[in-house]
């Protein structure tokens, strides 16, 4: 694995370190976030991996990482599918207001267990390849 990809993974492992640390306080929002940024780390150093190149933005990230995640058969539709299904709580915890702008304690545990997921998806890919 190169080391712009292991620096990623660490990143996003850290992030679900954060996470776990949010619900044990009962933080969802930031559990929610760190959740979703564990995800989008993991997103980064695959795609890093596949073209040696970085994606910036969150749009970017999600683009890229369901382009060439689509026929990899060791990634399934649910990783792909929880990038952008985790941006949601990013953007509650962030830019909403009013009632809306809580995650829901379940919801944010459930993200965190998604999360974990992703990333083992991910590390366990990009090790299989020596990628």
């Amino acid at each position: 694995m190169t080391p712009e990809a292991a620096g990623y993974l660490d990143k996003a492992r850290q992030c679900l370190a954060y996470a776990r640390t949010n619900l044990d306080v009962n933080l969802s929002n930031d559990a929610g976030r760190n959740a979703y940024l564990a995800a989008f780390h993991a997103a980064q150093a695959y795609i890093f991996a596949k073209t040696q190149t970085v994606a910036k933005s969150h749009h970017g990230v999600h683009t890229a990482f369901n382009k060439l995640a689509q026929d990899d058969l060791r990634i399934g539709r649910e990783q792909r599918r929880f990038l952008s299904q985790a941006y949601n709580l990013k953007a509650i915890a962030d830019y909403e207001m009013g009632p809306d702008s809580v995650v829901p304690l379940p919801r944010a545990q459930a993200a965190l267990v998604d999360a974990v997921r992703f990333v083992e998806v991910i590390a366990q890919t990009l090790e299989g390849e020596g990628g």
